[in-house]
């Protein structure tokens, strides 16, 4: 009986295109569905024996683990500005949008005052 072994829904194309190949590689017996026109399914990876279930678990934890890792490594290389650090490097760009913030904040916060004066 066939087993889902990894649901493609959210996944990006080249991360499903290494799983196939892991599986291929291993000499995993797998099959795939497509996603539905409509979006209600997302397809999936599907073990043709559920007995070949924990080895190509196994095969997909460590490949996941290696990509997840890799994942961080990039995040941690590309951090983001703070809020204070682009505050000093574009004032003319954050000041503007701050007073709008402020001011839209305000708007709201007064207008049932406002109304029922």
């Amino acid at each position: 009986m066939a087993k889902l072994l990894f649901n493609l829904r959210n996944v990006p194309e080249d991360e499903a295109d290494e799983v196939r190949a892991l599986l291929t590689e291993h000499g995993v017996d797998w099959y795939e569905t497509r996603p539905g026109p409509w979006g209600v399914s997302h397809g999936g990876l599907w073990l043709r024996d559920a007995e070949a279930w924990p080895e190509a678990r196994r095969l997909l934890d460590g490949y996941q683990q290696a990509r997840r890792e890799q994942a961080r490594e990039q995040a941690g290389l590309h951090q983001g500005e703070t809020f204070i650090e682009l505050l000093r490097a574009r004032p003319g760009y954050v000041l503007p949008r701050l007073f709008a913030i402020v001011a839209i904040v305000a708007l709201v916060l007064a207008l049932p005052w406002l109304l029922l004066r």
